[in-house]
């Protein structure tokens, strides 16, 4: 093999490399994040955001990426619109003053080749806190509607609301909440570069 194609190889492949990260847009109508609490010792209560922006980047070779995710909470969905309401005062969200929740993140944790976890920073009512997600069912192949790559997961998290100044009637009603994310998303097209 002459040096020239030696070289291009060479080039070729360090180039793929470089390339490694993969950037997917969150599918807002699939990714709706909940949350679970115990009400006064009756029941436990799920709740979700019915609007979920962001991004996701892996590299699956260098096993590391980012996350990052804005949640709308006026899009909070408790199923009683009056009980919306009231979840979106000053009490709670507050959400005149804190429209959004993000999560942030550049450390992804792997077990061989698979994703297990995400460590980043939640932010809920200007109070950041540093949060671990734990990642299960992670499954990335052609999406059979949109097809496109696409990958998908299920992430639990466990909190305190009160340390969010989120935490009026603990502990009648548990200051100890389950967040509970599915996501679904869309590997980002490659721009098409014309001379």
């Amino acid at each position: 093999m002459n040096r020239s194609i030696a070289l291009a190889i060479t080039a070729t492949l360090s180039s793929a490399a470089a390339a490694a990260p993969e950037t997917y847009i969150i599918e807002g109508s699939h990714t709706l994040p909940r949350f679970e609490y115990n009400h006064l010792g009756f029941s436990n209560q799920a709740s979700r955001f019915d609007t979920t922006t962001g991004t996701i980047v892996i590299d699956r070779v260098a096993k590391s990426g980012s996350v990052n995710v804005s949640i709308d909470t006026t899009s909070v969905n408790t199923g009683s619109a009056k009980f919306n309401e009231h979840i979106q005062g000053e009490d709670f969200f507050d959400t005149a003053k804190y429209p959004t929740i993000t999560y942030t993140s550049d450390t992804l944790r792997f077990n061989g080749d698979t994703l297990v976890g995400v460590d980043g920073n939640l932010t809920i009512k200007g109070i950041t806190k540093p949060v671990a997600l734990k990642v299960e069912s992670v499954l990335c192949k052609p999406h059979p509607i949109m097809q496109k790559a696409a990958c998908g997961a299920n992430a639990v998290a466990k909190i305190k609301r009160s340390e969010f100044n989120l935490g009026k009637y603990a502990p009648a009603v548990s200051d100890d909440v389950t967040l509970i994310i599915p996501v679904e998303a869309i590997k980002e097209e490659e721009a098409v570069i014309k001379p």
